[in-house]
């Protein structure tokens, strides 16, 4: 990773056989030849008269880190017209006030008339200007840039053609960024419009068929196209059902209403979506998105190059399957059917995956074998991911047992009153259980994932979109909607099967409502940190805590010890460091669990304290805030129950940890004191668990304070909702001298089924 500027960036290859264009957007980053066209709405200020200064070195920088990539850059620009209204307005102005001055001989000015500004003398006026502008941002990044102006003519003449060829071929051998311009002081004026409050202006659909014309010309890679709007949408930018367009297909003009143009230029939409697909029809990608939006226009243009879903990517390859916006609404639509079902109907569908999980266990592990073997192939994941990976038989039988779990535990999750409230006479209020919605579920390595979070979903009625490509999933997902077609609800579950990135789904929250990430810390760190206004349920970090406390049974010590770190050490529920109170050490105890740790071949870091002990010492532990993942752990030395209380929650996740001991008090303490999701009491970190809990199965575990903690089920997949029946009521009749009072009686709830 190098960094130009405050932005950074990733070095590629960089080389492709042109002639067709990118299939998707996550190859863009292969793009060597690129022309950014720039229209007037991103050039000009919003009172259209200057330049937005700010927005065009924004644009300079990261077109500067491009190039300094080693692309091959070109700028098709507007702003001449604009710049030279300015100059134009100030030198009228200037020259009205010196001759108001002389002939009424006062200091004071009138208001004075601007007139109409032709718009080929504004353009005169301006280029030079802009010119000198962009050289003068380029120079920051030791970047030379060259102006070259053209007509459509110059595209007609042979000669003329063939030389404007070889000047920006011999520009970007020389490593120069050409800024490319219409010579709008020579060419036919526009029709008369409003655009600009009365002053003609060219009409942007030259530059988008020039920036158009010219990429397909120079054989380029990409073609940015920035405006003031975010892309293509289905209907005018602004109206109620209005939705982005993320990849438009040629064809598909049909489907789309083009509103108005933006407050500058004449080409509108249009224009720019027909100069979009010529160029694809050239074999030239297109992107099509907002140049001035505060937020993003700072980074749009590396954000494009690197495959993010910003704006409408023009595309010719036509997906075989939904795209995930479309799998998004087919999730939240059979949610909403699978929520309204009878419970014993939603239990059905689970009882009969449980079955399949069984009946298809061949077809389910060959299907693994395969993404084992691409695993180790590619050597792309350490030996305990790999185990996560695998699936087997015993895994298998008992992913149905929870299923089974699930199944008859979730016939009243959904829609169970939990409050009932007689707020006045025939006035009453309940609240009750209701999916949360649509629910993201991205995992990494874990297939029996899927089965699980799929049953929990069915359970609390929530639509479910999956995330990870592998054989498995394939299969899994296959039967999982083999079971939920017993009664019509299919689409609830969807897997995401196109590139889409992690960080893309993770903006979609206009369909998404909760994202579960279970997978590495990283993974968890990285979707917590792109999710934008969508809450993460999860950890980020299993760091898990045994404190051995003074009164512990030697008999229990070991065995708890092992079970914690040895039985699956890749699991987030795994123990990393075990603290040990001080007067245990040299003791038959103290060497004990070291002797166990030794056998089950787990390499131990100390911890400073510990370390100090010790003439001869394991390595010092790099951080005490360490998750190993492996078997490894630390261990170090605290003198209370107290300390080792602080020592958690200073290094710990407030996942789960552990105290043994044999004296009640201190244990009471510990559990009290201890401010995690789970504290257990002489027993393994391992029980930390939905199986184990009798949740059936758990989606994950979360460490964060609001809605859902520890492992999470059913419950922790539903939220509230709030029913009022009333008979004519109005909040007037309860004021001071209204005919009602309020009562707020509780009212006993409905008996729960415990079939």
């Amino acid at each position: 990773i190098r960094c130009w500027s405050n932005i950074p960036f990733i070095t590629v290859p960089l080389s492709r056989a042109h002639g067709k264009s990118f299939a998707h957007r996550s190859e863009l980053k292969h793009a060597k030849r690129i022309v950014v066209k720039l229209g007037s709405a991103v050039v000009t200020r919003g009172d259209e008269c200057g330049l937005a200064l700010g927005r065009l070195a924004s644009i300079v920088e990261q077109v500067s880190v491009l190039q300094n990539q080693g692309r091959e850059m070109m700028i098709v620009t507007s702003g001449a017209v604009a710049f030279g209204k300015q100059r134009l307005r100030h030198e009228i102005l200037l020259s009205q006030s010196v001759r108001q001055a002389l002939h009424s001989g006062q200091s004071q000015l009138k208001d004075m008339a601007i007139p109409v500004l032709e718009a080929r003398a504004c353009a005169a006026a301006g280029q030079s200007g802009l010119m000198a502008l962009y050289e003068a941002m380029f120079t920051q990044y030791s970047i030379c840039a060259a102006q070259i102006l053209v007509t459509n003519l110059d595209f007609h003449d042979e000669q003329k053609r063939r030389n404007l060829n070889g000047t920006l071929h011999e520009l970007l051998r020389m490593n120069i960024v050409p800024i490319i311009n219409t010579n709008d002081a020579v060419v036919p004026p526009p029709e008369p419009n409003s655009d600009l409050q009365g002053v003609n202006v060219i009409s942007v659909k030259d530059n988008d068929s020039l920036a158009a014309r010219l990429a397909v010309e120079m054989k380029t890679d990409l073609l940015i196209v920035l405006s003031d709007v975010e892309g293509l949408f289905d209907s005018p930018p602004g109206s109620d059902d209005a939705k982005l367009i993320d990849i438009f297909y040629p064809g598909d003009q049909q489907s789309v209403t083009f509103g108005t143009k933006s407050r500058v230029g004449m080409g509108g939409m249009e224009a720019k979506v027909k100069a979009a697909l010529w160029a694809l029809q050239g074999g030239t990608s297109v992107v099509i998105a907002n140049g001035t939006h505060p937020k993003i226009s700072g980074h749009v243009i590396t954000d494009i190059v690197e495959g993010k879903k910003v704006g409408t990517f023009f595309s010719e390859v036509k997906p075989a399957g939904p795209t995930v916006e479309q799998q998004g609404e087919m999730a939240r639509a059979g949610g909403r059917t699978l929520a309204a079902l009878q419970p014993e109907q939603r239990a059905e569908i689970i009882y009969r995956l449980a079955d399949l999980l069984t009946d298809q266990r061949e077809e389910i592990l060959l299907a693994n074998k395969k993404d084992l073997e691409d695993a180790e192939n590619k050597g792309r994941l350490a030996l305990p991911l790999l185990k996560r990976l695998s699936l087997s038989t015993s895994k298998l039988n008992s992913l149905a047992i929870g299923l089974r779990q699930i199944a008859a535990s979730s016939q009243d999750s959904v829609g169970r009153v939990i409050r009932r409230t007689r707020v006045a006479k025939d006035l009453d209020l309940e609240q009750v259980t209701v999916p949360i919605g649509v629910l993201l579920v991205i995992f990494e390595s874990r297939p029996d994932c899927l089965p699980q979070v799929s049953a929990l979903a069915i359970a609390s009625g929530n639509g479910l979109l999956l995330k990870e490509a592998a054989h498995s999933n394939q299969i899994l997902l296959h039967l999982t909607q083999e079971a939920l077609s017993i009664h019509g609800v299919k689409d609830a579950v969807q897997l995401v099967n196109t590139r889409e990135e992690v960080e893309d789904l993770c903006r979609l929250d206009k369909l998404i409502d909760l994202i579960i990430p279970r997978g590495s810390s990283q993974l968890v760190r990285n979707i917590q940190k792109a999710a934008k206004g969508i809450p993460v349920m999860g950890h980020s970090e299993g760091i898990c805590h045994v404190y051995v406390d003074t009164d512990a049974s030697v008999e229990k010590v070991t065995r708890i010890i092992r079970d914690s770190k040895c039985e699956y050490p890749a699991a987030c529920n795994a123990l990393e460091t075990l603290l040990i109170h001080r007067d245990l050490l040299r003791t038959p105890l103290f060497d004990q669990i070291i002797d166990m740790l030794r056998v089950e071949q787990v390499k131990i870091h100390a911890g400073p304290k510990f370390a100090s002990y010790l003439t001869f010492s394991p390595s010092e532990v790099k951080s005490l805030r360490t998750e190993y993942g492996d078997l490894e752990c630390c261990i170090e030395v605290v003198d209370s129950v107290e300390e080792a209380v602080e020592h958690i929650h200073k290094y710990g996740s407030s996942h789960t940890d552990v105290i043994i001991t044999e004296n009640e008090k201190t244990a009471e303490f510990f559990l009290q004191h201890v401010d995690s999701a789970c504290v257990f009491w002489n027993a393994s970190t391992r029980f930390s668990d939905g199986y184990r809990f009798g949740l059936g199965a758990e989606v994950g575990i979360s460490t964060s304070r609001i809605h859902a903690r520890g492992p999470v089920g059913i419950e922790g997949l539903l939220t509230t909702k709030w029913l009022l029946r009333g008979d004519n009521h109005v909040v007037s009749d309860f004021s001071e001298h209204g005919s009602m009072k309020y009562l707020h009686e509780s009212l006993p709830l409905p008996q729960r089924n415990t079939n």
